[in-house]
């Protein structure tokens, strides 16, 4: 009986030390793509480059999400949790609002670039962030994915593949900077913009029905 209870304590410790790491990469995320967000935008507004001010816009509603997200892993720690909370509702719909806004806006303005001709000073900034991001968004869809797993909790694991699009998004910006960078092909920035804007009304359309539903268990790949 007695090493009943050691090994239930034993199981109990180790899955809070595994909450806690889910949390800790949460908070890597928030504070990452805060700082993405306010490098990318700065850089996208002074160097004219659409793609990678969108990219920044969408990095600070990544923000929003990812406080849900870790609202909802303290939640976790604290007992056992069946569906979404109030916070974690809104803080979807609040995140899905900002999605669809930046996705009408990179469609605006990647229309008015094409008609006026613009194209950006410099695009190598968009290089070195995009860089960046994939190798830091792979690292947290990795990490991610392992302690979601382990704890079997398919909200984490949800989360990880959020990451993994951001993976894939900073790849679109990787290729119209570099392509742009070292060609000058006209529009190229305005068409990177136009894959940021698909990706934002995705994820924006993932997170309504995500707080529609509020249950804790997806049916997509981003929670």
């Amino acid at each position: 009986m007695a090493d009943i209870i050691i090994k239930k304590v034993m199981v109990t410790e180790v899955f809070k030390k595994k909450l806690n790491y889910a949390l800790v990469l949460s908070f890597i995320t928030i504070v990452y793509n805060t700082l993405e967000g306010l490098i990318s935008t700065f850089y996208g507004a002074s160097d004219k480059t659409l793609a990678l001010f969108g990219f920044g816009v969408d990095s600070f509603v990544e923000v929003l999400s990812g406080i849900g997200i870790a609202h909802m892993i303290y939640r976790m720690k604290r007992s056992n949790i069946n569906e979404r909370d109030r916070f974690e509702i809104t803080a979807l719909r609040i995140t899905g609002s900002a999605l669809y806004i930046l996705t009408f806006g990179l469609i605006i303005g990647a229309g008015i670039a094409i008609f006026n001709k613009s194209e950006p000073d410099t695009t190598l900034a968009g290089i070195i962030i995009a860089i960046l991001s994939i190798l830091t968004m792979y690292f947290l869809y990795r990490e991610k994915l392992k302690v979601g797993e382990k704890l079997e909790s398919q909200p984490i694991i949800s989360d990880a593949k959020c990451t993994k699009t951001c993976f894939y998004l900073s790849f679109i910006l990787l290729i119209s900077s570099g392509v742009y960078e070292i060609w000058h092909i006209p529009y190229i920035d305005a068409f990177g913009s136009l894959g940021i804007a698909w990706y934002a009304f995705k994820e924006g359309r993932e997170a309504f029905q995500n707080a529609r539903s509020k249950s804790l268990s997806c049916t997509n790949d981003c929670c």
